[in-house]
């Protein structure tokens, strides 16, 4: 084993300093290729802890699912989404719907993916390319040997109706039951493929610019019925 010290002060203090406060100062200094080196290392470092967040859920949704069943993760789903989701309900319906647009497409750049914005007279559609959790952890293998996250079996309510689901994919569900229980319609709404699909086909999620034109089936998908 080495005696001493085996960093400098410098090389210490560098350790310490946000990836972001070290790519603005080269980025001040004039030095594009160290800036690039950061942004670049910045990215990755953000994508390590968001996946390990998102295995995580899934390990522990999982965990629940296959020990308790249904109606235990419905329970547990419904009360974790509720506690983030609040401030989302209260701002939200404040918000113009290009404003609710921008919005929701900043929390979803956060997955680190790309995304495709479209719009027509009713609504706005975002759609990650692919989706950077949920889709993502199907595409890395999360459901299959030797991982073997769970897949809710029968459709339900926290499934869109959908048999076969990804377990970590159910919390989607509870961004509509939830402000539907409280507002009585759904923020945003998102428009999954079928479950052994998910991953391989794109989600789409929609903002409608009047949630009176929301249709009837997004609702009974979730056991709701439309006011």
């Amino acid at each position: 084993m080495s005696k001493g010290k085996n960093l400098t002060e410098e090389e210490l203090a560098r350790i310490g300093t946000p990836r972001m406060e070290r790519a603005i100062a080269a980025i001040e200094a004039g030095e594009k290729e160290k800036a690039i080196k950061e942004v670049r290392g910045m990215h990755n470092e953000f994508l390590s802890m968001h996946n390990i967040l998102r295995d995580w859920i899934a390990a522990i949704y999982s965990y629940i699912y296959k020990r308790y069943g249904d109606e235990t993760l419905y329970e547990v789903n419904h009360a974790a989404c509720s506690f983030w989701l609040k401030d989302l309900m209260e701002l939200y319906p404040k918000e113009s719907p290009s404003r609710r647009t921008q919005m929701l497409a900043a929390g979803f750049r956060g997955h680190l993916v790309p995304l495709r914005v479209e719009e027509d007279d009713e609504k706005f559609t975002i759609t990650m390319l692919p989706c950077g959790s949920g889709g993502k952890l199907v595409l890395d293998g999360g459901y299959k040997e030797p991982r073997n996250l769970a897949r809710v079996k029968k459709g339900q309510p926290q499934t869109f109706s959908k048999d076969d689901f990804p377990v970590y994919c159910t919390h989607c569900a509870f961004q509509e039951i939830i402000p539907i229980e409280v507002l009585g319609y759904p923020i945003f709404i998102t428009d999954c493929p079928d479950g052994d699909k998910i991953g391989d086909e794109h989600c789409k999620v929609y903002i409608y610019k009047d949630p009176k034109n929301i249709p009837e089936k997004f609702y009974t998908r979730l056991g709701k019925k439309k006011n």
